[in-house]
Parts: C-alpha cells; structure tokens; sequence
C-alpha cells in the first residue's frame, strides 16, 4: 500500500508545470519538512516538496534542518533532489562528455549518477560524436520543466549594452570554438568573447574552462581576453610563477633574457615581455642569477 501511494504521488506530480511547483535545474537551499521511508522530503518557502532519496540523506537529519540540493527530474520523470553536484546548472554553458546516443538525440554526463541530460536531435549543431565532449546551453522546458541541453548556444550568449564586464576584470572563460584567428569564448555565461593566437603563450583547447582578464572592449561591444593579467599585477604574477618553476625544476631554469621567443612561452607559459620583466625584479630582488645557460636560483 505504502509504495503505491508513493507511485500516485510522483504520477499526481506529472501532470503539472513542474517549474510552478519547484524551481528546477539549479542549486538551492531547502528544508527538511518531514522524513518518510523513501527518504526526506524538502520544502522551499512556498512549502512546496521535494523528496531527497535515501541514498543522499544523512542520519542526523531532523525537521527544520537547511540542505543544499539540485533540483531535477530523475530516470523515471520524477522531480527530486540531490547533494550531488551537477556539471552545468540552468543558465551555464558547459562541454560535457556524449556518454550514449539513440535515435532521439544523445546523452550527456552532467555529474549526477543514474541520469544523464539529454540533448535533443533538434538542439545539435556540428558533430556530436560519443565518448567526446561537447559545448552546450542548459534550460528549462516550460512545459515539462526537464533540464535539457543545446548546442546552439547564440540565442543564449550576446554582447549588447550594458555589459556585464568591463577592461581588466577577471572573468571565468569557457573555450567554446576554435577560428583560424584564435578561439572564440564564453565569458561568465554571459558574453562572447575573443582570444587571439598571438595572445596565447600555453596550449587551450576546446571545452577548456580557466580565468581569463579583459583586455578590450571596442564600440560594438567585442570583447578581447587575455589569459594573463596586464600591467603590474601580470608581473607579480609571473614573479610567483617564476619563483616556483625554478623551484620544481632543481634551482634551475634553462631560459633567461636570450632565449627564443618560442621557447620561453614552452618553458614557461609567458610572452618574452612578461618574462623579461619578471626575471629583471627576481634579479633585483637578488634571488636568481643569469648564466649562459639559463637562471639559477641563488641560496641563502
């Protein structure tokens, strides 16, 4: 009896938008309203619920108790809760492994064990091939309120005043495509980005996530990020780096102010400029000493 009113109550739940009942497919702060067999059912401020299954729950859980959870619709399209968390959240973009493909569309690990996001054959753009990733858009269906994903990402990604960055803010930078120029970004979720070839000084690839810093904005609204900081702060930055390279490498660097170009952005992930000044302020600072070989750390 006891699992057939379980049963009802997730079919009952079915047939409502689910998005008037719960908000879906992102990280909120729920609490433990009551605590059943199945496992603990959360209420939001509306005393709306939503079950935690046991295998997420804690034993010291109580009535009144705040927990943290994904809200989302499970393998068998029932809305619940868990303190797993997802690889893309409603409103990001992400590159996520293809984990299966059917005639439907393809599925995609998002972090939550036994349920992937599923991306529709009407939502691809390009080649969406299994055991790869993949750059997609995550909402909402307003109908279903399932988490669903898209590569076609423009719609949801724009560069229209006001911006929500401006010149020499750190930014979070998903690689999304490569161009014969560069590699065009996605800067916090929000904005497009460039990152030009001669900007680069260590291999990027797309799907790659890392911090990134605004180096320009022009009249139309294009914005140009660098992956290193600019003025002072990028050289006190290089200076750790620096420090720390010759530190892993047994006190010694094989470059110094002679060195190719090339070989020093191979060596060290900085442009020769940067690295330049870098090297000048540890020898000033009397830390390392040039030799024709490259630079040694001096002990103390």
């Amino acid at each position: 009896m006891r699992n057939l009113c379980h049963s009802l109550f997730f079919a009952i739940l079915r047939h409502y938008n689910y998005n008037d009942i719960m908000k879906t497919g992102e990280i909120q702060t729920l609490k433990v309203g009551r605590i059943s067999d199945y496992g603990v059912y959360l209420t939001d401020e509306e005393q709306n619920e939503v079950l935690l299954p046991n295998r997420f729950t804690r034993l010291d859980m109580k009535e009144g108790d705040e927990v943290r959870v994904f809200v989302y619709h499970d393998s068998e399209d029932r809305l619940v809760a868990s303190t797993e968390n997802p690889l893309i959240v409603a409103g990001q973009v992400a590159a996520l492994k293809v984990v299966d493909k059917s005639i439907h569309g393809a599925f995609l690990d998002w972090g939550l064990s036994g349920k992937h996001l599923f991306l529709p054959n009407r939502n691809q753009q390009g080649s969406v091939i299994a055991g790869q990733k993949t750059v997609v858009y995550m909402y909402i269906d307003e109908r279903t309120g399932r988490c669903v994903a898209t590569n076609k990402i423009k719609p949801f990604v724009y560069n229209e005043d006001p911006l929500t960055v401006k010149v020499g803010d750190e930014v979070s930078v998903l690689v999304a495509f490569a161009t014969p120029i560069g590699y065009r970004v996605v800067i916090n979720n929000r904005h497009w980005g460039m990152i030009y070839k001669n900007q680069l000084f260590r291999p990027i690839h797309v799907g790659d996530t890392c911090r990134g810093w605004v180096r320009k904005i022009t009249e139309d609204f294009r914005i140009d990020v660098s992956l290193q900081q600019q003025g002072l702060a990028e050289v006190e930055t290089a200076v750790v780096k620096l420090e720390q390279l010759i530190e892993e490498h047994g006190g010694v660097l094989a470059a110094n102010d002679k060195t190719d170009p090339q070989d020093v952005s191979r060596l060290t992930g900085m442009s020769k400029k940067v690295f330049k000044r870098a090297l000048g302020m540890l020898l000033k600072q009397g830390k390392v000493r040039q030799t024709e070989f490259g630079i040694e750390r001096i002990k103390r």
